[in-house]
């Protein structure tokens, strides 16, 4: 069988290999050497032994791609022009001296900060001087060259061996035969790369699944993590802003003032005598305009209507950045998510945080959605930071029926969630699971009938009627009522499986939908802050009161709020604070991040006033959200525009500081 492949396939494969068995000998070596995972378990070891490997892989066939491919062009004559063996033997003498210095590298980077190397080692060259001396007392830098030089004959030898290896006895093959072993070769290799059988690929945030950080660190394959953070490398803080601003931020939360500390200790003496179960469902592009409750014209919404009276509502809630990933990132990390690129969740160096989820003791904790978790890398912010924590996602459902790009629809995620909360229930076992919803997104994929469900058609609802709502299109708005039939539906099943008096539900929206231009909320539209107008509610009649709250509220509250609520002693060292708390005489603030004609810009909402600023321009502004027309009012109102330009200032910069000063403490 192996003598009918091409020889130029079989050099190809060659290479591929010894990429992959070099990429694992430099893996082996951290693991003896500076790995320290002493603590970790088999299970978590041998996890990411594989992880690594499927890193080193897709290294591997990166690093030969272009070769494989000249090969694959010139097929059999490849070995007849010494051209072409000069050129690879140039190509891999340079590919594994690359990747030899960025694994010695990573090695004294290791050493020095326990972490694997990543964008931010750059910093050592602003100062290429001192940090020149410090390499050439540190180590052996002569004799390292000498290993490269050494190295550098080891391929040069080693590249001369396969082609003469491979040079003779060439069979002249169809094109038909040639084009197969090219389609074959280059999906193989392709898929190498992508090296995964899901709808994402293999991503840095994957490397994360442990508690302990020495385990994920070990998992990553340096070179991979220093390109994946190198578009962050920019993020940092700038010290000096945020210890300029740390006395207002310290003054807002209840900091103390002579030190740098967000840490507060929550304790209650009279804690509830039993553990109420915590479901936070998070509901895809629902704020306040499209909801009937609000004003709409439309009947969008009857089951939210119904539960909201009954609840615990936030009518002020605003989330920070009109983006799903955001909102899980802050919702869980307790952190404004405000990159300006992508997303904070796409960020490897921020990935490390401690979070009050994380602090839900002697609870099941479980995620669920209905795609995959490496969607904007959402993976690594949940199971690096939650212990314990059980992830369903596609390929975790007894029943998978994909409705669209975000996997099985929303009624299909909470029949399958409620599966396993049983279970939970049935054992006596406590849960907190946080659901993530996704029908009510583009492309709106809702089925033809689902039990009483029925989408409307475009006949059923006149032009000048959606007009008045809002809503883009009837498609839309059917999105919407079959997220709120959903809802009721899911609440039917916990109160017949049993779980529904003692579990707290806490559905909140991750941002608006986009909407038309109606009689509601026209200056926020206007301001372009309606997609942070949010969703928020709190449903249990065992444990809350009917009310309705106007003060602004936060997504970053949403964890203190409902950890307060339930009376679960915790330990917050995030911005958030305890929407329920009336002994703080503070104004409640809302603090957005959004973008003004096409413009970074940071806002702060306090009672009817808004204030923004641009991040570039510093274009500034204060308006009156309640108003009739929008002016601005910060040339009439001196003071209170700069007490809120400071607050919105230390929110900003306190929150680039917590970034990247808010790890875990290792134990």
């Amino acid at each position: 069988m192996l003598q009918k492949i091409p020889n130029y396939i079989k050099y190809i494969f060659s290479n591929f290999f010894l990429l992959i068995v070099f990429n694992f000998i430099f893996r082996i070596l951290f693991y003896s050497f500076f790995a320290e995972l002493e603590t970790a378990t088999s299970t978590e070891i041998q996890k990411a032994f594989w992880l690594g490997l499927r890193f080193d892989i897709k290294l591997a066939a990166i690093a030969l791609f272009p070769l494989a491919l000249l090969v694959l062009i010139v097929n059999r004559r490849f070995f007849s022009n010494l051209f072409y063996k000069k050129l690879a033997t140039f190509y891999l003498i340079l590919a594994y001296i690359i990747l030899t210095l960025f694994y010695v590298i990573d090695f004294g980077y290791y050493d020095y900060l326990s972490i694997r190397l990543d964008a931010a080692s750059l910093r050592f060259l602003e100062d290429l001087q001192i940090s020149t001396q410090v390499l050439f007392e540190s180590y052996p830098v002569f004799k390292g060259l000498l290993g490269f030089l050494v190295l550098s004959f080891i391929i040069y030898k080693l590249s001369r061996f396969l082609f003469f290896s491979y040079k003779n006895h060439q069979l002249n093959r169809s094109k038909k035969v040639k084009a197969i072993y090219f389609i074959f070769t280059f999906l193989l290799l392709s898929f190498s790369i992508y090296n995964s059988f899901s709808h994402y690929p293999l991503r840095w945030s994957e490397a994360f699944f442990s508690k302990n950080s020495k385990v994920n660190q070990f998992s990553l394959n340096p070179v991979l993590y220093f390109f994946d953070s190198f578009k962050f490398r920019s993020e940092g803080v700038n010290m000096t802003e945020f210890k300029n601003y740390y006395p207002v931020i310290a003054k807002d939360l209840g900091l103390p003032k002579d030190s740098i500390s967000f840490e507060r200790k929550v304790v209650f003496e009279d804690s509830l005598k039993t553990k109420p179960n915590v479901v936070f469902v998070m509901l895809e592009s629902v704020g306040v305009k499209p909801l009937s409750y609000y004003g709409n014209p439309l009947n969008s919404s009857p089951k939210i209507d119904s539960l909201i009276p009954k609840s615990l509502n936030f009518s002020n809630f605003f989330v920070h950045k009109s983006g799903t990933a955001a909102s899980v990132f802050a919702s869980v990390t307790g952190l404004p998510d405000i990159d300006d690129v992508n997303t904070a969740s796409r960020n490897p160096m921020i990935i490390d945080q401690r979070i009050l989820f994380d602090q839900f003791k002697g609870y099941e904790k479980l995620y669920f959605l209905g795609g995959s978790a490496n969607w904007a890398n959402i993976r690594g912010i949940f199971q690096a930071n939650i212990k314990g924590l059980k992830i369903f996602e596609e390929g975790s459902y007894d029943t998978e029926n994909r409705a669209d790009v975000w996997g099985i629809d929303d009624y299909e995620l909470f029949k399958e969630s409620d599966k396993e909360l049983q279970k939970l229930h049935q054992q006596n076992k406590p849960f907190v699971a946080y659901i993530q919803t996704a029908s009510n997104h583009i492309p709106f994929t809702v089925p033809d009938q689902k039990e009483s469900f029925t989408p409307l058609s475009d006949t059923d609802i006149s032009d000048d009627l959606l007009a008045k709502s809002g809503f883009k299109s009837v498609a839309q708005l059917n999105a919407m009522r079959y997220l709120d039939f959903n809802i009721g539906r899911f609440l039917e099943r916990a109160k017949t499986a049993g779980y529904y008096e003692n579990t707290v539900f806490v559905f909140f929206g991750d941002h608006n939908t986009m909407m038309n231009r109606n009689d509601q909320y026209t200056n926020e539209h206007d301001l372009n802050i309606n997609l942070q107008h949010a969703l928020f509610f709190i449903h249990a009649p065992k444990f809350v009161e009917p009310k309705e709250i106007s003060k602004n509220g936060k997504l970053i509250d949403m964890f203190p709020t409902v950890m307060s609520l339930i009376k679960m002693d915790y330990t917050n060292y995030t911005l958030g604070s305890n929407l329920l708390d009336t002994s703080k005489t503070r104004k409640a603030s809302s603090f957005v991040y959004l973008k003004m004609n096409g413009e970074p810009t940071v806002g702060l909402l306090q009672d009817s006033l808004y204030y923004s600023k641009t991040n570039i321009t510093k274009t500034k502004g204060l308006y009156n959200l309640k108003a009739k027309n929008l002016v601005d009012l910060k040339a009439k109102y001196p003071k209170k525009t700069l007490e809120m330009d400071s607050l919105l200032n230390a929110y900003y910069h306190s929150t680039k500081y917590l970034y990247f000063n808010n790890k875990k403490l290792e134990k």
